[in-house]
């Protein structure tokens, strides 16, 4: 059994990596591109759709705001993309937003980072998947009932291609991504040819009229349309996801780290930016439609369209009308639009890993998440990742409208608190600086981060009165319990590692006073004499075996074989009239402890060893029910004595005649 799971192991995720191939498992930046700009890119097939999902409330005229709300979210992105330059090159170590708020604000400030980043890395995989599977419904719509289990089994095939190593997992993420970009690239340039030239025809969805809730009957006139394109920008703001997982990255590049780490953020930015702006255009120009309930917000000659009506997401509109007549660009766009949409929760596979060892290795998450696989991968950040993403898939139903409402909440916290942590730290650093030209290029630095931290504070305001109330307030309550949880880590390990700190070395290297040995015992065969003989080697101040009375005849049977057996360790019965086992046993080990608190009580068990799992369910119950119990027991310790059933032991076979 054992040998055919290392073999689905190996089938999975490859052949073990030595430790001194690290080097060759970082990605030039070609390879980083596509790997930590699939997030930031992939928000242009949602990011439309809830903006003007938001504005149509409104009614047909708020669109015409669209493109300025898509302004104003490349304006904050840029400014972001600016700030963490600086980060990247002054925290290099992979620590990112996390590292530059306790260095510079404190742990507490830290650790709500941390915990705001955890949880939009799961978001973020979550959301991209379901958007994913939105569009594999518009292109198949008999995976439209699937679209919760086929996006949960997506997160499983994107956890195994991540085990397989970050190197592997650039290879598969390149080629789309820069596919996906591409073919929004010519979606753009025969868009706006085809406006320029006057032959650029309307959607499909422009002949119908959108219905305004009520309270929206002018449009986005007054306090309640001011709030509306406010939601609209907050929701937008969904494109700057994925901005930080470079700066949480940056031990994934090749050397120089931070110069390419740097150059990658400015590429991610530029071409995010220019992709959102152009798809935002491009469906205000074909009159695009879209909103949260199409049956009955879309109208057709004053009547509701009805439930049969089938909405396309805001790229695949834009795309069917640009390339009218050319269906084979259309499939193209929809298809690298889908996969890229799948690739995008690479960028959290790769952020949430790292992130996760550098809280590990602090204290405050389980140090198995600080330690590379076989593959040199996180593998437990990884799996963690997934079975959180595919948690939140599954609870929402693969909803994006859902689960967008959870989301940039944490992002933009973590923006906000790192260009804070950033003004503190080079103001630390102009202290100390003399040098004119250093003092200059700190100045700007912190110019940059300053007018980052406004903006994004500004944004992170928006955001929380915005949303809220439509869903935010279940993120803020993951941050709180995240942050508690992690906090209780750090302290169960800080008492761990005061109760392990050796306060008296000449009084731990002295000898317990005495040894007793207890051998359990339940019938005298094989198992039973191999724990007696592993006792009497180890060579105790005392040793006896102890078994519990449960049946009279079956005691009565014991104890004449042992007499017959002539064996030089006493045997003690305990009594048990209520048939049990594990109470009889711990009560008599306390009790010997209590009569000689400084002495040893060393308690063999002998067990079965089965060769196939399923047998073990038929044996040893009894033992680990004891050593559950006596573990908790100061001053005593647990030896298992194992006996394989299906081997003949070396020490059985009979000595060779001389």
């Amino acid at each position: 059994m054992p040998g055919i799971a290392e073999a689905f192991k190996r089938v999975l995720v490859g052949r073990p990596m030595r430790t001194d191939r690290l080097a060759t498992a970082t990605l030039p930046k070609r390879l980083a591109l596509p790997v930590f700009s699939s997030d930031a890119w992939s928000s242009v097939a949602y990011a439309p759709d809830e903006i003007l999902l938001t504005l149509s409330l409104a009614g047909l005229a708020a669109l015409t705001v669209s493109p300025w709300v898509g302004l104003a979210v490349v304006v904050v992105m840029m400014t972001v993309v600016a700030s963490y330059r600086q980060t990247v090159r002054a925290y290099p170590s992979g620590g990112g937003d996390y590292e530059v708020v306790s260095t510079n604000l404190g742990p507490r400030a830290g650790v709500t980072v941390a915990s705001a980043l955890l949880v939009d890395y799961a978001l973020t995989v979550a959301v991209s998947i379901s958007s994913a599977v939105q569009y594999l419904a518009a292109t198949v719509p008999a995976t439209a009932e699937h679209t919760t289990a086929i996006a949960v089994g997506t997160v499983v095939v994107l956890a195994v291609i991540n085990l397989r190593g970050v190197r592997e997992s650039g290879r598969t993420m390149a080629v789309p991504g820069y596919l996906f970009m591409g073919a929004i690239g010519l979606l753009a340039c025969v868009g706006f040819v085809k406006e320029a030239t006057g032959t650029l025809e309307p959607a499909v969805s422009a002949s119908l009229e959108v219905a305004p809730e009520a309270g929206f009957e002018q449009g986005l006139v007054g306090a309640a349309g001011a709030l509306l394109v406010l939601r609209a920008f907050s929701s937008g703001s969904a494109a700057l996801t994925g901005v930080e997982a470079i700066n949480n990255g940056v031990p994934a590049f090749k050397k120089p780290r931070a110069r390419n780490a740097a150059a990658t953020l400015l590429l991610l930015g530029l071409i995010g930016s220019a992709m959102l702006l152009s798809m935002l255009h491009l469906a205000r120009a074909t009159d695009v439609r879209f909103v949260q309930d199409p049956a009955t917000q879309l109208l057709r000659d004053g009547e509701p369209v009805g439930a049969t009506y089938r909405q396309d997401p805001v790229v695949g509109q834009v795309a069917a009308t640009v390339f009218d007549g050319v269906p084979v660009l259309y499939v193209l766009v929809t298809v690298a639009t889908g996969i890229v949409l799948v690739l995008a929760a690479n960028t959290a596979f790769n952020g949430f890993p790292s992130l996760g060892s550098v809280l590990a290795r602090d204290g405050y998450l389980p140090r198995q998440l600080h330690t590379r696989g076989d593959r040199l991968a996180y593998s437990n950040g990884i799996i963690a990742l997934a079975v959180a993403a595919g948690l939140l898939v599954f609870a929402f139903d693969a909803q994006v409208t859902f689960l967008i409402q959870l989301y940039i909440v944490g992002v933009f916290t973590s923006f906000t608190l790192s260009q804070l942590g950033m003004v503190r730290h080079w103001t630390g650093l102009l202290r100390v600086e003399s040098r004119p030209e250093k003092r200059a290029r700190m100045r700007r630095s912190r110019a940059i981060n300053g007018f980052g931290c406004l903006l994004t504070g500004l944004v992170l305001v928006v955001v929380l009165v915005t949303k809220l109330t439509h869903g935010a307030w279940l993120t803020v309550v993951l941050l709180a319990v995240l942050y508690a949880g992690m906090f209780g880590v750090r302290r169960h390990y800080d008492r761990v590692a005061q109760r392990l700190v050796v306060p008296d070395l000449a009084r731990a290297k002295a000898l317990p006073a005495r040894v007793h040995g207890i051998v359990l015992v339940s019938r005298l065969h094989q198992p039973s004499m191999r724990a007696i003989a592993y006792a009497r080697a180890t060579r105790p101040s005392t040793l006896e075996a102890v078994t519990v009375d449960v049946d009279s005849q079956d005691t009565e049977r014991l104890r004449q074989a042992w007499d017959e057996a002539e064996l030089p360790v006493p045997l003690t019965v305990l009594a048990s009239p209520y048939r049990e086992v594990t109470r009889p046993v711990v009560d008599y080990v306390r009790s010997v402890r209590r009569a000689s608190p400084r002495d040893l009580v060393v308690v063999f068990v002998p067990e079965y060893v089965v060769s196939r799992w399923w047998e073990q369910l038929l044996h040893n119950q009894s033992a680990l029910r004891l050593k559950g119990r006596l573990l908790f027991t100061p001053g005593v310790v647990m030896a298992s004595v194992p006996w394989q059933l299906d081997q003949v032991d070396e020490l059985d076979k009979p000595a060779d005649p001389l």
